[in-house]
């Protein structure tokens, strides 16, 4: 659970997770408030950052976290209540179904509850989405959802090279997954808006963040020309 400046969120959602039966690990990306104080006393193990890595540096540092652990299976939660851990189940559910080294929550798949996007977002969503699709040889509906679960061997790449920039850790780590050969599928899920707090980046940056995304897509695209070996699928594990 990458966590930034979440002090009036992370311990609910901390709470809630640890009720669903599942252990927690918060990574505080160098937050000024009492998001550590406050994750800690809800319960979760807390892995604090000395400066603000952005959500793909904080996630790396919470696989690694995972792998010391022995765990096999980690998912990742938002720490701001757009991801319900009741739902967690769901993701793992579908990854057990299908064999998926990576599974998705989307917000848009068949069967997912609404969610309310304005025109420009739902717009640059779809864009995106598209590419990632292309690249990787199948539909995609959310590839700018946090919410989803990765396993391992999958998960060691993750802990050893993960996107830092803004939708590098959502966009371009499927793109890197379906070049390592891993296995992904979609769960259809509900998600609510922000409980507390802004998004990370402006409108302007996030323009500027999507044609930087799409030029990385279109570079990683080209070099999947030399195909690496399919990851093993046969793995279980523990989240």
């Amino acid at each position: 659970m990458p966590a930034y400046n979440e002090e009036r969120s992370v311990a609910a959602v901390v709470t809630r997770a640890r009720e669903a039966g599942y252990d927690v690990c918060v990574v505080d990306d160098g937050s000024a408030d009492r998001t550590a104080q406050e994750a800690a006393m809800a319960g979760a193990d807390v892995v604090r950052l000395p400066l603000n890595l952005g959500v793909g540096g904080a996630l790396r540092c919470g696989f690694r976290r995972a792998l010391d652990g022995g765990y096999d299976v980690v998912v990742q939660v938002d720490a701001d209540g757009q991801h319900d851990p009741g739902r967690v189940a769901a993701l793992l559910e579908t990854m057990v179904a299908s064999g998926a080294d990576i599974v998705v929550g989307s917000r848009f798949a068949e069967g997912s509850e609404h969610f309310d996007v304005t025109g420009g977002r739902r717009f640059a969503m779809r864009v995106l989405a598209r590419r990632v699709s292309r690249a990787a040889g199948q539909p995609l509906t959310d590839v700018t959802s946090g919410f989803r679960a990765i396993r391992r061997p999958l998960l060691d790449d993750f802990a050893d090279d993960y996107p830092v920039e803004y939708l590098g850790d959502t966009v371009e780590a499927l793109v890197l997954a379906a070049a390592r050969g891993a296995v992904i599928a979609e769960r259809p899920v509900g998600m609510s808006q922000r409980e507390h707090g802004t998004g990370s980046a402006g409108v302007l940056a996030s323009i500027w963040y999507i044609v930087r995304v799409l030029a990385a897509i279109e570079l990683m695209h080209g070099r999947r020309r030399r195909q690496p070996p399919a990851l093993p699928s046969d793995h279980g594990g523990k989240p």
